[in-house]
């Protein structure tokens, strides 16, 4: 039968380990969730983009202190482990926590919406992919007129031009 004090060494290396998965799972979260809410031709909410932006501001820090709690945790639990799988197996917790720390300094929009390269512009007679139905975004700029479709436009978000003699940056 076990003593007390090994019942309680018991559920205090549970708790550590169950903390070191919420952690993990959290920062995991924090980083993925903003990926999911905002993506090419989906639903993209004012709520939504709040979650994202949020979410995203905060990712350098938390999962910055993610790794710290894990590594204490981690340190913790390998010095009272006994055997190399029972001291390995926290460390492999942070291979998604530093995935995690390197995914949160990265701007996964930009690889999302990149901007269109080397657009090619037609006159409007030769404008045949465009249909007298679809949406464009019109500009006007120093007498000079130019379309953009939105159904081309919705995928990178910002299209470079130069309009009567104007640099723009026409986006959607």
């Amino acid at each position: 039968m076990q003593s007390e004090r090994s019942k309680t060494a018991t559920r205090r290396t549970w708790i550590r380990w169950m903390l070191l998965v919420i952690i993990t799972l959290f920062a995991l979260g924090v980083v993925i969730i903003p990926a999911f809410l905002i993506q090419p031709f989906k639903l993209q909410t004012p709520d939504r983009l709040k979650i994202s932006y949020t979410l995203r501001h905060w990712s350098t820090i938390i999962t910055l202190v993610a790794l710290g709690l894990a590594a204490a945790i981690a340190a913790s639990l390998w010095n009272r482990a006994g055997g190399l799988w029972r001291k390995s197996l926290p460390v492999f917790f942070f291979l998604p926590l530093l995935l995690a720390a390197w995914f949160a300094r990265q701007n996964h929009f930009e690889w999302m919406f990149k901007p269109l390269p080397g657009a090619n512009f037609v006159s409007v007679n030769d404008a045949g992919f465009v249909s007298e139905g679809d949406m464009v975004i019109a500009v006007e700029l120093n007498g000079d007129a130019a379309a953009y479709p939105i159904r081309q436009v919705a995928y990178h978000h910002v299209v470079q031009d130069t309009i009567g003699g104007v640099p723009a940056l026409v986006t959607y």
